[in-house]
């Protein structure tokens, strides 16, 4: 399995992957389909589209932030 980084990815381009995957962007944060802000499923803050990371495997949207991988690998396990 290859990883991708979205870091160099332009913002137009996120926002159309996120539209692939049933949610938006207002430009600045992800969306859910209901327009409300996605929050870290980690430490509940709100996921700027330009510091988004998806994780190979699933559609969890996280904040790129340390703490934030490393629970979602002790939940689900090393996917890579």
């Amino acid at each position: 399995m290859e990883l991708v980084s979205l870091k160099q990815v332009s913002s137009e381009s996120k926002i159309s992957l996120l539209k692939e995957l049933g949610y938006n962007s207002d430009g600045e944060f992800v969306l859910d389909s209901k327009g409300n802000k996605v929050l870290d499923r980690y430490l509940e803050i709100p996921v700027k589209i330009d510091n988004m990371v998806l994780l190979p495997g699933s559609e969890v949207i996280l904040d790129d932030n340390e703490l934030s991988i490393s629970k979602y690998f002790e939940e689900f396990g090393d996917v890579l």
